[in-house]
This record gives C-alpha cells, structure tokens and sequence, in this order.
C-alpha cells in the first residue's frame, strides 16, 4: 500500500489554497517548479491526476480527499504542539495554521466575528472564511473545501458532528414610504433579494397569498449593502433581527406584518478530535447564546448570556 507524504499532500492543500503553483512557491518558500515536482510525484505514488491545472487551480475528486488529510494533519499538528509547549521562532511564529470555515452572510455580519477575533489570539489559528447561503455551507464541508460550517442543516454531514447555535429570526421590513404604497398592492413595490437562491422573500408573499412572480426584483449579495438597500428605499426585504433593530428604533424602516421567518443555525465540524476545532465551535456556541433566539425547544434563563 502506498502511503501518503504529508509534505506532499501539504504542497497540493498550499495550491488549491493560494490558486496557483506561483503562489504556493511563495507560501511554502520554495521554487514553483519544485512544486509542480512535488504534485506530479504526488499524482505518479497515487496513481491518479490530483490537480487540475487550471486559475485557479482545483482539485480533482481524489485531490480533494488528500487536500482533507492535509487540513487534518495541519490541525492536529497544531494541537501536539500546543499540548507539548513547543513555540516557533522567527519566520516560523507568523505561519498560524489555516482554519477554512464555511458561513452564512448574515451571520458573519452580524454576530460571529468576534467569536473568531477571540479565538485567532487566543489558540495562535487564522481563519479562510468561505461566505455562502447558509442553506448551502453544508455542501462546502461535504467537499471537503471547510473543516467546519455554520449551515441550516440539522443532519450532520457524513463524517461530522453537529451541534445548534440558535435562530436567526427575519422580519419583512421597508421604509415608511414603501410600506404605505405597499399596503394598497403587496406588488407595487420591488422585492430585494440577496442573490438567487435568497428564497425569503418569496416565502413572505406566497405566506400573504400574493404571486411571488409578479413584484420586480433588486439583488444585492453583500449582508452590509442589503440592509443598507433597505434603508435606503430601494425596496423592501426580509432583514435579521441583529440588522434591523436600529433602523426600526428611529423610524426609517417600519415592519410589514406577516409571520416572522426563523430559521435555525448549527454548527457542523469535521469528526475530528481537535482542541482548535473544539476552541472555535465552543465560542461561537457562546456568542450564538448572547446574540441569537434559542435553538427550537429549549427556554433560556432570562440573564442568560450576560
């Protein structure tokens, strides 16, 4: 049986990280026809084409498998050496081992940055945020590409562990202006969907019996600028409860009325045991609690979060 060497397997996670053969030279300080050397020994040991080289760079079905086993390594490399008191020096203290996340817009604009601010200092990691819908994350850490994900998916992915957050609640929300026009047509006033997939908006007309194909549609992929859209006339959305409070507090957005949408957040990570991995979801749980609704059947102490 062919084993696998784990420089190897680092040089092929170091291209598909940085996209290029060029750029992972510069990460790994070596020349970029070393690299290419160290991917066709790779490919010739395994038998199989683990790259495709294309910009950016990605991997092949099988690359992807030993892109995880680096990910895996670098993280339990990580832990040995926190667990035996062993420090780097010099160029070597820079080089933080690289955590890929999968997580939703909303969430990372909202809530979890200084989650992840706390536990960069404090466990010595850097974080690769991969910004997806958070009804697709999940697909991310399917492939491999995230070693964990804030997702909507209750059903852990195979070779996961999953753990819930809380709720993201979304309120139909417009301006005062837009909310009088639209209290005489529902569909008189453009709908501002995040991208696509936003499936939000939708779900609030068809709840009120109103053709969901009829309004005109805005899209803005940005969590930041979808609110500020909001704000600022360009039609009305469903916006979270941690974007909408202050603009609902002065006046210059106003709620629609219907059901609120909630929808519940977990966090999914590799099945791996991980003291850095164990560090990020443990603070994340713990900002979730301060700042989300409750997950789905549990009631929480009224000081809680405090």
């Amino acid at each position: 049986m062919q084993d696998i060497p784990m420089e190897l397997a680092e040089t092929l996670a170091a291209v598909v990280d940085t996209g290029t053969m060029d750029a992972a030279a510069r990460r790994l300080h070596i020349t970029p026809s070393a690299v290419s050397q160290r991917i066709r020994t790779l490919e010739d040991r395994l038998g199989r084409v683990l790259l495709v080289r294309a910009k950016p760079a990605r991997p092949t079905d099988a690359g992807a498998r030993v892109v995880r086993l680096a990910r895996q390594y670098s993280v339990l490399a990580h832990d040995a050496l926190a667990d035996l008191g062993a420090g780097a020096s010099g160029e070597e203290a820079g080089r933080r081992v690289s955590i890929p996340l999968a997580v939703n817009a909303d969430s990372m604009a909202t809530w979890m940055l200084p989650a992840l601010a706390t536990v960069a200092d404090s466990q010595g990691v850097v974080f690769d945020l991969h910004s997806h819908d958070q009804d697709h994350t999940a697909a991310l850490l399917e492939e491999g590409e995230v070693m964990a994900a804030v997702t909507s998916q209750e059903d852990p992915v195979p070779g996961c562990r999953v753990s819930p957050l809380g709720v993201m609640r979304y309120e139909a929300v417009a301006t005062p202006e837009l909310a009088e026009r639209m209290r005489a047509d529902p569909t008189a006033v453009p709908v501002v969907d995040f991208d696509r997939r936003d499936e939000l908006q939708t779900r609030w007309l068809r709840a009120r019996g109103v053709d969901a194909a009829v309004p005109a549609r805005h899209r803005v992929p940005g969590s930041h600028d979808f609110a500020q859209a909001l704000v600022a006339g360009l039609g009305w959305g469903m916006l979270p409860e941690p974007q909408s409070a202050e603009p609902l507090g002065n006046g210059r957005l106003v709620r629609l009325g219907g059901d609120p949408v909630d929808v519940p957040l977990y966090w999914q990570q590799w099945n791996l045991e991980s003291a850095v991995l164990t560090a990020v979801g443990a603070e994340l749980g713990k900002e979730a609690r301060r700042r989300l609704r409750p997950p789905r059947g549990e009631r929480r102490r009224p000081d809680a979060g405090r």
